[in-house]
């Protein structure tokens, strides 16, 4: 087994877990924050979209620069366009993966913003906490903001309360 299949052998689970998250996203509620400090449930979710996108960005570059303009993308307004950027950008991810060597996941990563380095890891080290565990992070984050919106939470490791 190679170090990619060992180390992201979660991948596909914490993927599907995250698709089962933005299908259930209430259109009627995208700007809803349960704190001021919050961002809009439409943010949050768009950016769970993202995950896919910084896995195949961590291997097929060497660094990213905050710094620089970055394109433009309106975020969707419907639970099946969320589904469908997030699809769109884990199949990129998944292809990106499928190229990749373990010597290729030991390379150096760097996130920066114009001269500042926020940080430089191995690129298996970037997949593992900046894709993964930020996914993770961020879809706890939605799982409040359903409850307290009365949405239905799908179990993500076992039945939810919403399940039983």
């Amino acid at each position: 087994m190679s170090l990619v299949q060992s180390a992201l052998a979660d991948l596909d689970h914490e993927m599907a877990q995250t698709r089962k998250m933005l299908e259930r996203v209430p259109e009627a509620h995208l700007d809803f924050t349960p704190h001021p400090k919050s961002w809009p449930l439409q943010k949050l979710a768009n950016h769970l979209t993202d995950f896919g996108l910084w896995g195949a960005v961590t291997i097929t570059t060497s660094e990213l620069d905050f710094a620089q303009p970055m394109p433009r993308v309106e975020a969707p307004t419907t639970a099946a366009g969320f589904v469908a950027q997030f699809d769109a950008r884990l199949a990129d991810f998944k292809a990106a993966l499928a190229t990749v060597t373990d010597e290729q996941l030991g390379e150096t990563w760097t996130l920066r913003m114009g001269a500042h380095v926020i940080m430089a890891e191995p690129k298996l080290s970037v997949l593992r906490t900046t894709v993964i565990s930020h996914m993770i992070h961020h879809r706890a984050q939605l799982t409040i903001y359903y409850r307290l919106l009365g949405v239905p939470v799908p179990g993500l490791y076992g039945p939810s309360a919403d399940e039983q």
